[in-house]
């Protein structure tokens, strides 16, 4: 491991993996109880774990958090995220997926409690603030999780 100038350990990028739920013209987001972005809004996710494909890092993240069993994920895209300004700076690549629940009748349930304070389905046009930053940027740039031609 690279040493920083002070001799300390120089900080490591990271991936994580988020999935955008989505039923109807809905998205599932919670809002986030984190040094990171507090009580900002953001989908499931979480850090890939080692041998973990994409999808099964966003069907486990999505389980873990919510409860909900998810199927059709699919990849999206990649954003590349430095964290500089917080305590403690962290380098993030994260990989955005997109799911539909397995079945549609399932509720999402806050299973990490001191991570989230909740989730909800949020039409894509008219989304909670303030937005996680990642999130925020991305979507500021024109990100849109909804298949092309999906009227969302």
């Amino acid at each position: 491991m690279e040493k920083g100038a002070a001799g300390a350990e120089a900080p490591v990028p990271r991936v994580a993996v988020v999935v955008f739920l989505l039923k109807g013209k809905a998205v599932l987001l919670g809002r986030r109880r984190s040094s990171d972005g507090d009580s900002t809004f953001a989908p499931p996710g979480g850090h890939l774990e080692f041998g973990e494909s994409f999808e099964e890092c966003a069907a486990r993240e999505s389980m873990e958090e919510t409860g909900l069993d998810i199927e059709k994920v699919e990849f999206l895209t990649v954003t590349n995220n430095l964290f500089l300004k917080d305590p403690k700076p962290s380098h993030y690549v994260t990989v955005l997926m997109r799911a539909v629940l397995a079945d549609a009748e399932q509720v999402p349930q806050n299973l990490e409690p001191g991570k989230c304070d909740g989730w909800d389905w949020y039409d894509w046009d008219n989304l909670p603030k303030p937005l996680f930053w990642p999130l925020q940027k991305t979507v500021q740039e024109g990100f849109n999780p909804f298949p092309i031609g999906s009227n969302s």
